[in-house]
Formats: C-alpha cells, sequence, structure tokens
C-alpha cells in the first residue's frame, strides 16, 4: 500500500487546544479512499472530537479489520498507537489489548461487512462483555474493496450496480446493541458533522462500550438508482491542500436539521435518504423504548440518528473480571508469578 505523507510545514498560528496540540496534530497520511468517500468524512469528525477533547495521541489505540473502512485509522491520529487485524477480528484484538491495558483509549473502526458478515460473532461478544472501548461501523452496505457485492446491511429491495434486487433483510447493527447490553449505542450520519463530533466526543468519554453505526454512502458502488445508502461516484476531482487535506469531487452532501424532524437528503443521483433526528426531549436511558422507537421508524423508511440509548453506570470488561488497577502489562514477575504458597491458597478457595 502506498502512504501519501503530509508535508511537516504548516501555518505557525494553526489554533491550539490545551495540550498545545493543533488540528494537524491529530491527523495522519493523505487518504487513499475515493473522493468524496463518507469514511473521510467520519475521519474528519474523530480528528475533530479528539482536537476538542484535547486528548493526547499516545493515549488513544486504533484497532481496524479489513475493509474500505478499516483502511481509515491511516488517516487519523497518526500519533497513535495502532492495530490493523484480520477480517472480522478486531474486537477480539481490542478486548486483549483492553484487559492488557486498561490505561488507553480504545477506538476501534470497522464496516459492515467486517462487523456485519464474518465478523458477526465478535461484534456480538464484545458488546455483551462491555470492552472499554468506541466501536465505529461505517456503514455502506456494499463490499467496497470487491467491486460491489451486498453486505449484510443492505436493504431488502435494494438494488446493486448492476441492476440485481437484494432479497435478504438486511442486519440493523443499532438493533443488534440494543440488544446485546451495549451501555452507549448511536447512528450518524456522515454528512452530518454537527451531529457527528459530539457523538464522538460522548463515546470516547464513555464508561463501557460505546457503539455508533455511522451511515457512510459508497461514492463508488453505491451511487445508483435503486440503493438505499447511495452517492455519484464522482466525475472530476483535483487536490486541494488545506488545513484537513481532503480531496473534494463534488460539493458534500451535508445536512443540518432540527430535533425531531424528518430530513429529505436528496443525493447526487436522484435518490433519496430520509434521516429521523431525536427530538429533545426523547428519553435515552430507556433501553426498551429506543429498541421500540428506532423499529418504529425503521418501519416507515426512516433512519434514526443521534444518541439512542446510553447508561449511566455502566461498567466495563475489567469491573466484571474484577482485574487489578495496574495495567497487566506494567505488573512484573512478583505479581504474575506469586509463588506455589498463593497458588495453593487458590486452589484451596476453590474446594
Amino acid at each position: 500500500m502506498t502512504y501519501l505523507v503530509k508535508p511537516k510545514l504548516h501555518h505557525p498560528k494553526l489554533p491550539k487546544n490545551r495540550l498545545g496540540f493543533t488540528h494537524r496534530d491529530y491527523e495522519g497520511h493523505v487518504s487513499t479512499l475515493c473522493a468524496g468517500c463518507g469514511h473521510d468524512s467520519i475521519s474528519a469528525a474523530i480528528i475533530q472530537a479528539c482536537f476538542e477533547l484535547d486528548l493526547p495521541p499516545h493515549k488513544v489505540a486504533k484497532m481496524s479489520g479489513i475493509g474500505c473502512s478499516s483502511k481509515t485509522p491511516t488517516y487519523f491520529l497518526g500519533q497513535s498507537h495502532g492495530f490493523n487485524s484480520v477480517h472480522g477480528r478486531m474486537p477480539s484484538v481490542a478486548t486483549g489489548a483492553s484487559l492488557a491495558n486498561r490505561d488507553l483509549i480504545y477506538l476501534g473502526v470497522s464496516g459492515d461487512g467486517d462487523s456485519a458478515s464474518i465478523g458477526l460473532g465478535q461484534f456480538a461478544h464484545c458488546l455483551r462483555r462491555g470492552v472499554k472501548m468506541v466501536y465505529i461501523v461505517e456503514n455502506n452496505g456494499v463490499y467496497g474493496l470487491t467491486k460491489g457485492q451486498f453486505s449484510a446491511t443492505a436493504d431488502a429491495g435494494s438494488t446493486s450496480k448492476r441492476g440485481v434486487t437484494n432479497k435478504d433483510e438486511p442486519i440493523d447493527l443499532v438493533s443488534m446493541a440494543l440488544l446485546l447490553g451495549a451501555t452507549f449505542v448511536a447512528r450518524g450520519f456522515s454528512g452530518d458533522k454537527k451531529q457527528l463530533v459530539p457523538l464522538i466526543k460522548a463515546a470516547i468519554s464513555h464508561r463501557g462500550i460505546a457503539f455508533i453505526d455511522c451511515i457512510s454512502p459508497c461514492v463508488a458502488f453505491n451511487n445508483h438508482p435503486g440503493s438505499t445508502k447511495s452517492f455519484d461516484y464522482v466525475r472530476e476531482h483535483n487536490d486541494a491542500v488545506n488545513a484537513i487535506d481532503w480531496i473534494e469531487g463534488r460539493d458534500e452532501i451535508v445536512a443540518d436539521y432540527e430535533p425531531g424532524s424528518v430530513e429529505e437528503v436528496t443525493q447526487h443521483d436522484g435518490t433519496v435518504i430520509r434521516l429521523k433526528k431525536l427530538e429533545l426531549d426523547y428519553d435515552p436511558t430507556d433501553r426498551l423504548g429506543a429498541m421500540a422507537y428506532n423499529q418504529t421508524h425503521h418501519a416507515r423508511g426512516e433512519v434514526v440518528t443521534g444518541l439512542l440509548y446510553i447508561d449511566d453506570a455502566p461498567g466495563d470488561l475489567n469491573d466484571r473480571l474484577n482485574t487489578v488497577d495496574t495495567p497487566i502489562n506494567r505488573l512484573g514477575d512478583e505479581d504474575l508469578c506469586p509463588g506455589p504458597g498463593t497458588l495453593a491458597a487458590i486452589n484451596a478457595g476453590l474446594r
């Protein structure tokens, strides 16, 4: 893979956060994704959220699997730790890392193919166990790296680029997350940065497992009439070198609408996606209410966005396993191998 490295020189008067970092300090390499890809907008939202939270980059560990979405950690937080795992196995790697070093902030980026198909079991167990991490699925309903087959989140009745109709019912990852016991469940839209940045900031600050399903249209293989998650492929583009180093082919589709309202967003190809933003008086602490709300509006053809559910006192996997406060990777031989006397006492307590 070829990485396009950004120049280290930048304007000396770029705004800084309380740690003295600029926006550029939270960026990564130049993106090699398709121009106009929604995934790049999500990367930009992650960068903005980390900048505003004054996070030390070395305190963040980025995890990913395989797919277009799993390439994106290269494009943000270039000074953070990172691990690109095999297809669908990001959650187990994040689980092990989280148990070994509880002092880091774990940010897992996956896709609908990575999490809803080959990694569905890993996704489920990660959420039900409450691994302390932010789990973002960049959801475009298609396998972009392998030329546009339906993914498990593609809506029934939608058509592929070649005109094939999807007859299978979609997996709704938000509904699954609610059912599996996730303590923070949200959905965002890559074109609504105003909403997405606060969601990511809240997820990073959450004590337990925080899941965000982010609708992120594929510009290359879902840009045709009949797709429910479509943008046109970019017909013309040019390099625009600026503070966030992104390549613009067409004007990005954005949405800014009031809480409680439904916004019909017309995409480049003329298709329409209906977004439903939560009301201001919506109760995000009611898990059963969130399930019913999500399913009710899904039946109306609306995509609910916002914070659907949060547990104010969640706890995480370290709490459930009663692990020591000191990260395991910092324990010495005396702590890890206390001797035969301690082992005999443990065995005696189990008899």
